[in-house]
């Protein structure tokens, strides 16, 4: 277990500003102990082990009650080295439920003009919880279990052995909630105009808690922000609904033809060959048509997923339906679907599946092919979650079929993070609940390099170093090391999402470059398919994989939340003495009068003759000697040196280069590589790249010389923006006006409500 924790601090202090003095000490105290399970080298040990939880299910959706009603068969097996007395489950539906931490725990306050839904919201009313019919084994008999909030822990009759698997059942239903009304991940929007509902389902089964070799049982409650920990295995799910529903969930669908028209059948087999644009197989008039219905009778979907860690659904007769094919370099053939009401175009329709398809082309460059055979994406109006094969996106265009710039770049943006997530955690499947950073931060990276994919100049979100220069420049009583549980952190978009995408993207770009980065993160996401990483798994891989000691990158950016805000404190300039005298004594000369003082100027008007010039007596040898003046004994002097020089030195003089001696300063704590450009008076340009490995002797003050070729007419630190420097204003010599890093890179036209599309088309635009 890592031992720096968020309750393991003292005080904001020990989150480090600056203060610390060895930045480049080894992260052993912060790492667990490698052994036969994890080694030094970040990679599964030779006696790594994990469990295996698979499931057999009956789920029936009432769409006249908004219940979920289940019935599942676990068939857990102990691939430990350890006995277990008891098995733990999640029950994260009871964060729903009256009793739930998630409201007893949440701060609330009354202020004026408060809707009556904000003061029915004030206490719980909404009961969502699991209600239990049984907890039984194989032979029907009760077995002994204890819920605990979002947990419960079942007792079997004996201790599960090593090797052993334990198979028992449960029976349950839940009221769905109002997504749109209440909030969370699963649950139900309700479209008034046409009296329908599209259900987004979730969370909807008691599911195995993770045991593994760093936790024991990760059995820590769910409070809503804090996502899941699961393990591997097979699921077999029966899916009963309306039958005028379309059903999408994780897993391949084992009986289209019982629940597809002839038609759709037929489009369902066509679509798996389409490379370019998706092809409809619920299309919109047949969606449109089923709005209008109320089926009395049900069908079942079947849908089958092989070492999947959860699963997921969608049902609705709203639903639009369309697909493609996307060729894997392995030779398989991915299904990118999605799944939209009529409210969705005509974005969805436009580039849902295709953002589908762009997403697994590009996270597989950058990792693994993909493993699964289908990835869906399925529109809801306010929520971005993500499931094995299945997720669920947000981006809704206005009633009249226009759309912002913001809302048109958000739903893209949303649809690659959420297939993304695909990668991180559902196939690298690291402990959310403790460390969301894992899947958010990494995944947030990925998304980055896909959206730029997209299109030139795609305005992301979070990547770029300058977008979170605000967070880490902010209030430090409002920041958290990135390596903090994700119910403790203050800003768990920045914390989670933004600053360790930034961290990984700088790592990328300028500090290990792009082939050692990527070579690493792929020999990581490789090694940890289909198992549980941990932190000290991610950081020890990429070290080992790349290389390079990183121990102070990851001290600085994860177990810290000191900033980067290097300054150039001090630049002088020298030149070597070229030992040509005809060369430097006039030099020498100039320098001479640039530096006569004040009185020396005025006493040259003022003084009309000085006493030698009254007394010529007082003159002697001196009276007239001019040292800047050439001479044959210069000349002389001049040749002899020369001819006592090696060729080595005489390079060196006939270089004429200048240098600066620059003297930095580290001012935020956050060591970082020296990123300087120097411009000449000549209009060239030259880079100088320092390794932050220069601060390791002292981390707040260096100084080093940068041979120059040519007279400086600006040096510029971090030119490229790429290292978070939250201050520019020191980052110049000479030092020059700079607007703030945030005028600098304002987003290209994303505010959050025009629509110039439907301003054009009420002018008789296109």
């Amino acid at each position: 277990m890592f031992l720096l924790l968020i309750l393991g601090f003292a005080s904001n202090n020990a989150y480090s500003q600056g203060g610390m003095t060895d930045k480049f000490r080894q992260i052993y105290t912060e790492l667990p102990t490698p052994n036969t399970y994890r080694t030094g080298g970040g990679a599964p040990g030779h006696q790594y082990w994990q469990q295996k939880a698979d499931y057999t299910m009956q789920i029936r959706l009432d769409d006249e009650k908004q219940r979920v009603y289940g019935e599942e068969t676990i068939s857990y097996t102990n691939n430990s080295p350890d006995q277990l007395e008891y098995l733990w489950l999640q029950m994260d539906q009871n964060q729903q439920s009256k009793t739930s931490d998630t409201y007893t725990t949440a701060p609330s306050n009354m202020k004026q003009g408060m809707s009556l839904n904000q003061i029915q919201d004030m206490e719980p009313w909404f009961d969502g919880g699991f209600k239990l019919d049984f907890v039984k084994d194989v032979s029907g008999k009760d077995i002994p279990y204890s819920v605990v909030k979002t947990m419960m822990r079942v007792d079997p009759p004996k201790p599960v052995k090593p090797g052993e698997t334990y198979i028992f059942k449960i029976k349950w239903w839940y009221n769905i909630n109002d997504r749109i009304r209440l909030g969370g991940r699963s649950g139900y929007e309700y479209f008034p105009k046409d009296n329908n509902y599209l259900y987004t389902i979730a969370q909807f089964f008691p599911r195995m808690c993770v045991y593994d070799d760093i936790e024991g049982w990760q059995n820590k409650q769910f409070l809503g922000a804090g996502e899941f920990t699961l393990a591997f295995g097979n699921y077999t799910v029966s899916l009963t609904v309306p039958s005028d529903h379309v059903v999408a969930a994780t897993g391949v669908l084992t009986n289209p033809k019982e629940v597809l028209t002839k038609d759709q059948f037929t489009r369902f087999e066509k679509a798996k060959s389409e490379r370019i644009n998706p092809m409809a197989i619920v299309t919109e008039t047949e969606a449109r048509a089923a709005e209008l219905t109320r089926a009395k009778t049900e069908k079942t979907w079947v849908f089958q997923a092989n070492n999947v860690r959860d699963f997921a659904f969608a049902s609705s007769r709203k639903f639009i339906w369309d697909a493609m094919g996307v060729a894997q370099k392995n030779g398989t053939v991915v299904m990118a679907m999605s799944a939209y009401p009529k409210e969705g175009n005509p974005l969805w329709s436009q580039y849902s599946t295709k953002a589908v398809a762009h997403t697994l082309k590009w996270y597989t460059h950058h990792t693994f092919d993909y493993p699964y055979p289908v990835a869906w994406s399925i529109h809801t109006n306010n929520i971005g979650m993500e499931y094995p094969m299945i997720c669920f996106n947000g981006g809704r265009p206005d009633e009249d079929g226009t759309y912002s710039e913001r809302v048109k770049y958000g739903m893209i943006s949303v649809i690659i993070h959420e297939v993304g997530h695909n990668y991180f955690p559902m196939i690298v499947n690291s402990d959310e609940r403790q460390w969301t950073w894992m899947d958010e931060g990494l995944n947030s990276f990925l998304q980055y390099l896909a959206e730029q994919q997209w299109e030139r100049d795609y305005p992301s979100r979070r990547g770029p170093a300058s977008n979170i220069v605000e967070y880490m420049n902010g209030d430090i009583n409002q920041i958290r090391p990135i390596m903090t549980n994700s119910e403790s952190v203050f800003q768990l978009g920045n914390n989670a999402y933004g600053k360790p995408a930034t961290a990984l993207n700088i790592l990328r770009e300028t500090v290990l470059g792009r082939e050692l980065f990527d070579y690493a993160f792929k020999m990581y996401s490789t090694r940890w398919m289909f198992k549980h990483p941990a932190p000290a798994d991610f950081f020890r891989t990429i070290e080992d994989a790349s290389g390079i000691d990183l121990d102070w990158f990851w001290h600085g950016w994860f177990f810290t939340i000191d900033k980067v805000d290097i300054g150039l404190d001090k630049v002088s300039w020298y030149k070597i003495d070229s030992k040509n005298p005809e060369v430097e004594l006039p030099y020498q000369k100039g320098l001479a009068e640039s530096k006569r003082n004040i009185s020396s100027l005025r006493n040259e008007k003022e003084i009309l003759k000085t006493q030698d010039e009254i007394d010529l007596g007082l003159k002697d040898f001196y009276s007239t000697y001019d040292p800047f003046a050439v001479t044959p004994l210069s000349i002389s002097e001049r040749d002899k040196t020369m001819k006592n020089m090696s060729e080595a030195e005489k390079s060196v003089l006939s270089s004429n280069k200048n240098y600066y001696e620059i003297t930095f300063s580290n001012k935020g704590g956050l060591v970082m590589p020296l990123i300087l450009l120097f411009e000449y008076t000549d209009g060239t340009k030259e880079e100088f790249r320092v390794p932050a490995e220069i601060w390791r002797k002292d981390n707040f003050t260096v100084t080093k010389v940068f041979p120059a070729k040519g007279e400086v007419k600006q040096i510029s630190l971090d030119p490229y923006f790429e290292t978070a420097d939250v201050d520019l204003s020191n980052n110049y010599y000479p030092e020059k006006p700079t607007p703030s890093r945030f005028e600098l890179f304002k987003s290209r036209g994303l505010p959050a409500f025009p629509n110039p599309m439907r301003s054009a088309r009420q002018q008789g635009g296109n």
